[in-house]
């Protein structure tokens, strides 16, 4: 194929993290400008060679949202090449918004390399502005639900009902992804829940809304990462370990409140349509995915997916975790950070922290976690209220 197969292709050509958790003390700003660092270093580029930066924004704190996109970062980086700085928003499927926007601006020609950061800062904020943002601002109804006393927990709870309902699926099956979970982030110095677990934690913990357990719940944390975008053709001849972006497919967006959804549709979302279009795309199987990086934010979320993208018959995910093959060693790697739940919720950029740690997977830049010899990553996400489904084929080579 020659130089064909590269073109209007994409690749990941560095990447910056810093470790979640709560640190009022560190400033956001600080935190995001690190990444970026990180992620140039990464690449083995000059600054000045960046010619957009694209900003996930942080959640609840517009201030800082403002100042990112209105050019503070471009501003203290000093990168002087930079045309443009923008942001791009959908919730927990940012990253995949932030890729499709330096997808454009690198094939038109208008950058050759794109920065894309993101910090959030938690703990800047109150305990009631928190409640209050996911509440009010994350799929819900303020007139219909939200005044009723409906929370997203309770919101993601009757979810997990429907599915255990449907499949016969048990909330130690549910508990057995959390501690999958927890043995990936014990690896990983960057998240912030490392304490081994096991199911019995999960299931003696307080219940929040039932099936619902407080170690099936995320946390919110303060976190910062970033990415660099190039062409595929350019990225082999500047970077080392380029990771290409291989295939994309995406779902639809179906709806802002969940319980607007079909029955028949409330515990599907459309990965089926996407995982096949991604896997079509690169020219490659499910058998060919060495690491399933997929981000839900809740346990049984997870055990959907992998049914709906053909790793697990319906109903069989939750035996399937149980039994180890998602764990360190198994078979098929699960959500090698930790996910929400271990690493931490860090807004719109638990997204972007499972890009990174796919990138970094491919890169072998994982220590203790690095899955040996992986070739191909698919990484999922999804952001509102599950309004939408994406799909993504990473691989370290062009097939």
């Amino acid at each position: 194929m020659g130089k064909d197969k590269y073109k209007d292709k994409l690749a990941i050509i560095g990447t910056g993290e810093v470790p979640t958790g709560w640190f009022p003390e560190r400033a956001a700003l600080d935190a995001v400008t690190d990444v970026c660092i990180q992620a140039i270093t990464d690449a083995g580029i000059d600054k000045n060679e960046i010619g957009a930066v694209v900003i996930v924004p942080p959640l609840g704190a517009e201030w800082l949202e403002y100042h990112l996109t209105f050019g503070r970062l471009v501003e203290a980086l000093g990168l002087r090449g930079c045309n443009f700085t923008m942001q791009a928003c959908a919730g927990g499927s940012s990253t995949m918004s932030a890729l499709q926007t330096a997808r454009g601006l690198i094939n038109s020609g208008a950058a050759k390399n794109v920065l894309v950061a993101h910090t959030q800062k938690w703990s800047a904020l109150t305990t009631e502005d928190m409640i209050r943002f996911f509440q009010e601002n994350a799929g819900q109804y303020e007139e219909w639900e939200f005044c009723y006393g409906m929370t997203y927990n309770a919101m993601v709870a009757m979810v997990a009902q429907r599915y255990m309902y449907e499949t016969g699926t048990t909330a130690e099956q549910i508990a057995a992804v959390c501690v999958s979970l927890r043995k990936w982030a014990e690896l990983n110095p960057n998240a912030r829940f490392r304490k081994p677990m096991t199911i019995e934690d999960v299931m003696n913990s307080r219940m929040v809304t039932p099936p619902l357990r407080q170690l099936m719940c995320n946390v919110l944390c303060d976190g910062a990462s970033a990415f660099i975008v190039s062409g595929a053709e350019r990225a082999k001849d500047i970077s080392d370990k380029p990771v290409y972006v291989l295939g994309e497919g995406h779902g639809g967006a179906t709806h802002f409140s969940l319980i607007q959804k079909p029955d028949k549709d409330f515990t599907r979302f459309g990965f089926d349509r996407a995982g096949k279009k991604a896997l079509e795309e690169a020219g490659i199987t499910l058998k060919d995915v060495d690491i399933a990086e997929i981000y839900m934010a809740y346990p049984h979320f997870h055990l959907m997916v992998l049914e709906e993208l053909g790793f697990c018959k319906r109903g069989e995910a939750g035996a399937f975790v149980m039994e180890g093959h998602t764990w360190p060693g198994g078979d098929l790697p699960l959500t090698t950070t930790g996910d929400a739940m271990s690493q931490g919720h860090t807004g719109t950029g638990v997204g972007m922290a499972i890009f990174v740690e796919s990138v970094r997977q491919l890169k072998g830049q994982c220590g203790e976690r690095q899955v040996k010899d992986a070739k191909f990553v698919l990484e999922s996400c999804s952001g509102g209220a599950y309004v939408d489904s994406h799909v993504t084929i990473l691989g370290k080579e062009i097939p």
